[in-house]
């Protein structure tokens, strides 16, 4: 049994409440269906997201874990290891250490993910956004094998999506803007010594199990905090300050 949502196209109404960045139908209407999960894709369906029979979200890094697990236990899993970006979640990566495969980081963006699978050797690597390469059927990122390959591993495997996603826990991730006045300062969290001193409280703060990724906006006149932790609220307020205090300086 499947059923399809947002399939009617004006021209015009491209990811309208609807694909990888609107999930709130899919979710809803897995739960309410019945349905084993839910696929979700991007306007150009070189992204994939799904929901869970629960109509829980399970984003690109549970994927990749799934993917990368069921191909190692497969003997598949190309040099142990699974590619992922600075931006993907620290679960990912004790995921890896739990299971013996290796989670190297790149730059964010694809091609760049890309370039370290080729350079390699590696077999599967991509973003939390979705965006996933699967070297064994494909030469670029492409949603609807990841699409497959997921469905094809619940189908094997007997268990639900819920179930398979037990494998990683992905840790809270908090994520604010600093939007900068003058673009010519893209460099003063690393150089403004109050908000380097916030930056070293928050690591402190964290007691060694989250980490703070400040990383500039390549396009826009934004310097992007993402802190990581196992207190939603805590990780909330200080990603908070830092953007308020980047802001705050940048004018």
């Amino acid at each position: 049994q499947a059923e399809y949502l947002s399939v009617s196209p004006d021209g015009v109404n491209i990811n309208e409440n609807c694909g990888s960045t609107h999930l709130g139908r899919l979710s809803r209407a897995v739960r309410d269906g019945g349905f084993q999960l839910g696929l979700a894709f991007d306007g150009d369906a070189d992204r994939c997201l799904a929901v869970d029979e629960n109509g829980k979200v399970v984003d690109g890094d549970e994927i990749m874990a799934i993917a990368a697990l069921y191909l190692k236990e497969k003997g598949r899993l190309r040099k142990n290891a699974v590619v992922a970006t600075v931006m993907s979640n620290l679960g990912l990566s004790i995921f890896g250490d739990d299971n013996g495969i290796t989670v190297p980081k790149t730059k964010v963006g694809d091609r760049y993910v890309l370039e370290e699978m080729l350079k390699e050797g590696y077999s599967i690597g991509g973003e939390q956004s979705g965006h996933i390469i699967m070297l064994d059927y494909n030469t670029t990122g492409d949603g609807l094998v990841s699409a497959i390959v997921l469905s094809s591993i619940v189908k094997e495997s007997g268990k639900s999506l819920s179930e398979l996603s037990k494998v990683i826990k992905i840790l809270p991730q908090s994520l604010f803007n600093a939007k900068l006045a003058d673009k010519d300062k893209k460099d003063i969290w690393q150089t403004d010594g109050e908000i380097v001193s916030l930056i070293e409280e928050t690591k402190t703060a964290l007691s060694g199990s989250g980490r703070v990724l400040i990383r500039p906006s390549g396009t826009e006149p934004l310097i992007r905090v993402m802190i990581e932790g196992s207190d939603q609220e805590m990780i909330d307020g200080y990603c908070r300050r830092i953007a308020e205090l980047i802001e705050s300086k940048a004018r």
